[in-house]
């Protein structure tokens, strides 16, 4: 118990330390969700082969999470796409927001690639998407027009 407590408060320390939040626009449930990717990046990064880089995690509507990792290869799965894959294949339909962080700790903060954008609008186009340690958008902001004629 004690061995986990200290990781625990380790962890708020180095996310506080090293990223200044200024006018944030996220919430403790926002910071909850990046720091169960950070978690997941810190079990999973591939610091040899680098075939684990990034985590992702995906809060749904009841308030459950679902972890992804990337897998590398030539026509790899990002993690974003694994966790929105587990959500679904556990029942889930309604998800609030998601998360992708890379690095040994999970430090740097990744926006969605232009496939996961295409993904999230088409299976949570509600969803709100942390994009920094600042701020967060909605996939429609990501994706914009996506399936829309202009006339």
């Amino acid at each position: 118990l004690f061995p986990e407590l200290l990781k625990h408060i380790y962890h708020h320390i180095l996310f506080y330390l090293n990223k200044v939040i200024i006018m944030s626009n996220l919430n403790q449930c926002d910071l909850d969700l990046i720091e169960a990717a950070q978690a997941t990046s810190s079990k999973i990064y591939d610091s040899v082969n680098y075939n684990h880089t990034v985590a992702s995690a995906l809060r749904c509507k009841n308030g459950k999470i679902y972890l992804g990792v990337n897998l590398y290869s030539l026509h790899g799965v990002c993690g974003e796409q694994m966790a929105l894959g587990n959500a679904i294949i556990a029942g889930e339909h309604e998800f609030i927001s998601i998360v992708a962080v890379r690095g040994a700790n999970g430090e740097e903060i990744l926006p969605p690639c232009g496939n996961c954008r295409q993904i999230l609008a088409d299976y949570a186009p509600n969803c709100e998407v942390i994009i920094s340690f600042e701020d967060k958008v909605s996939v429609k902001e990501l994706l914009p027009y996506a399936y829309q004629v202009i006339v």
